[in-house]
């Protein structure tokens, strides 16, 4: 499975975010959402709204995988 061109863009950035998850005792808990303002201005983002909708459908399902192996 590739990835759609219309979401490369996010995809590009979602991995530049490898380093920037919050973790708490029971694993990951999300991204830090601190670092998007900078990470989105250095990839020339134009709709962040768009860009982040599009990040937190990869977040969640991140999420899933990396929690289903603790279950």
């Amino acid at each position: 499975m590739g990835i759609l061109p219309s979401a490369w863009h996010a995809f590009t950035i979602f991995s530049a975010l490898a380093t920037q998850w919050r973790v708490g005792a029971s694993g990951a808990t999300g991204l830090d959402y601190n670092v998007l303002p900078w990470v989105f201005k250095l990839h020339g983002v134009e709709d962040a709204a768009a860009c982040m909708a599009d990040i937190q459908i990869m977040e969640n399902e991140a999420l899933k995988v990396m929690h289903k192996e603790t279950s």
